[in-house]
């Protein structure tokens, strides 16, 4: 035992290397507060803290920074995001025009956004000039469903 007390500091830094490695791939902020909590333990040992007194040190302060400091800090950090939908979310709810007539079976449409999807209905078939919504992807087909819209909106 005498020999863990002695070299602690020693496991104290291989922690908080390794716990700042890791942290540095995740980017997540609890490893960082593990590893502060791994610094205040450091701290405890150099102080001449025994080793359960340390641990003690270490968990507690680790436990509220991940607790109180880690919320804080990842709202900060995601404040500027955008939150815009993207790729395939970006086409569910939007328009178009059916351009060959659209079964359960396949077919195409045409979006407001310009592209040319393969098609598949979902209440059955949709003839060609239809106004569709765009309401799932799968894969590399819009399911669509009949719009209220008219084809002058879609056009507009």
């Amino acid at each position: 035992m005498e020999l863990i007390e002695q070299f602690a500091w020693i496991g104290w830094l291989v922690l908080i290397l390794v716990f700042l490695t890791v942290e540095a791939l995740t980017l997540d902020f609890t490893f960082l507060m593990l590893g502060i909590g791994g610094v205040a333990g450091l701290a405890a040992d150099l102080l001449g803290a025994p080793v359960w007194l340390q641990v003690i040190i270490a968990a507690v302060l680790a436990a509220l920074l991940v607790l109180l400091l880690r919320p804080p800090l990842l709202r900060r950090l995601h404040r500027g995001q955008d939150d815009t939908p993207s790729n395939v979310e970006a086409l569910i709810g939007l328009a178009g025009q059916v351009v060959s007539t659209v079964s359960p079976l396949g077919g195409q449409v045409k979006l407001s956004n310009g592209d040319v999807w393969t098609a598949r209905s979902t209440i059955g078939e949709l003839p060609p000039g239809t106004v569709v919504t765009v309401t799932r992807i799968d894969g590399a087909t819009a399911l669509v469903a009949a719009s209220n819209e008219s084809n002058e909106e879609l056009s507009a």
